[in-house]
């Protein structure tokens, strides 16, 4: 059964840090659980029938109070759950903000607190490769061809816009040796992007030799009718 009241996840989360040494007492100032230890600074919690934004911003709220702050909410099936939906997100928004996170799981014979995340600084893993791609593809685009927000349209990559400089050389040119498509676009990845047909733009006429497939001919006049 689902939970009715946030008040039914006390109890589960009590007796857990209890086990660990914990005294707990809840509605301290507001705060839901109030959890204090000899050995280790004072953890609160913040309780919720389901994850959503009320309980983290609760859950920031607290913080000046101490790092260990916890949010917690029950285990659920529904595929409409957010933490089934987006369970890695919001992970990873928990520790970008130094929130932990509980789940209690209400069983026919057993009621368990799983501990999703503990709380701490957030130190984010530099990704140098993705990165390295991110300002690859900054520098390679040509001017500024598609607008932030943009949805319902195909994103102007610097790739695209090279297959687009390729497809126009070999529909100016007609059956279009590559050594003339090297010369006219400047680019030097020019036949593989020839040869490799991403977008089934290019057909292959003979050795070294391409055209335009109709698909190719359909995008570019697309590409010249909407200026992108």
């Amino acid at each position: 059964m689902p939970v009715q009241y946030e008040s039914e996840l006390y109890e589960p989360i009590k007796r857990y840090l209890e086990k660990r040494g914990y005294t707990v007492k809840g509605e301290v100032h507001d705060v839901d659980l109030v959890a204090t230890h000899p050995e280790h600074e004072t953890l609160l919690v913040e309780l919720k029938k389901s994850f959503n934004l009320k309980l983290v911003f609760q859950g920031i709220e607290r913080l000046p109070l101490s790092d260990r702050v916890y949010l917690a909410v029950p285990a659920s099936s529904s595929p409409n759950n957010i933490l089934n939906q987006q369970r890695k997100s919001v992970f990873k928004l928990c520790r970008r903000l130094g929130l932990g996170l509980l789940q209690v799981y209400f069983g026919p014979r057993v009621t368990r607190v799983d501990v999703l995340v503990d709380p701490g600084p957030y130190r984010p893993r530099k990704r140098a490769t993705k990165l390295q791609a991110l300002h690859d593809e900054f520098i390679a685009r040509e001017g500024d061809p598609s607008p932030g927000g943009t949805t319902g349209r195909k994103i102007m990559t610097a790739y695209r816009q090279q297959v687009m400089r390729v497809a126009a050389c070999v529909q100016e040119n007609g059956d279009c040796p590559l050594k003339t498509v090297k010369e006219n676009t400047g680019l030097k990845k020019a036949g593989s992007i020839l040869q490799k047909n991403h977008y089934g733009w290019f057909e292959r006429v003979s050795r070294g030799c391409y055209r335009l497939t109709e698909l190719g001919e359909k995008e570019l006049q697309n590409f010249t009718v909407d200026g992108v």
